[in-house]
C-alpha cells in the first residue's frame, strides 16, 4: 500500500522548496550578496531532489521492504532538514541576525551524509526488489 506520510511529506517539502525557491529570486535577491544567494538556492536545489525522492519512496513502499524504504525517506527528510536547513539560515544570517551562530556549518555535511545514508538505504533495499518485468 501507498505510504500516505510520505506521499504528503514529500509534496510539503516540494512545495516549500518553491516558496523558497521563490523567496530567494524575488525577496531575497536585493537583500544578498550573490554568493549568499546562491548557497541559498543550492539548499532550495537540493530540497526539491530530495523532496522528489521521498515522493519516490511513497510509491515504492509496496515493492520494497517496509524497514529499509522508511529509512531511506526519514534520512532525506533529515537530509533536507539539516543540509537545506542550514544552508538557508548561513546564507541569511546577517539578514536575520544570526551571526553568532557558527555552529550552523557542522550541520551541512550531517545533513549532506544523511542524503548519502538514504540513497545507499534505497539501493540495498532496491536489491530486495523482486518484481516480474514483462516484456
Amino acid at each position: 500500500m501507498l505510504n500516505k506520510t510520505f506521499l504528503q511529506v514529500g509534496a510539503l517539502m516540494a512545495l516549500l522548496g518553491v516558496v523558497l525557491g521563490a523567496f530567494g529570486a524575488h525577496s531575497l535577491k536585493a537583500l544578498l550578496p550573490v554568493d549568499r544567494l546562491a548557497t541559498f538556492e543550492i539548499g532550495v536545489r537540493y530540497q526539491m531532489y530530495h523532496a522528489i525522492a521521498i515522493v519516490l519512496v511513497a510509491l515504492l513502499t509496496p515493492y520494497l521492504p517496509k524497514r529499509s524504504i522508511k529509512g531511506a525517506g526519514w534520512l532525506f527528510l533529515a537530509g533536507i532538514i539539516l543540509f537545506s536547513g542550514s544552508l538557508y539560515l548561513l546564507a541569511c544570517r546577517d539578514v536575520i541576525g544570526l551571526t553568532t551562530w557558527r555552529w550552523l556549518g557542522p550541520l551541512t555535511p550531517i545533513g549532506g551524509v544523511c542524503f548519502i545514508a538514504g540513497w545507499a538505504w534505497l539501493f540495498i533495499a532496491a536489491n530486495k526488489l523482486d518484481v516480474k518485468i514483462s516484456k
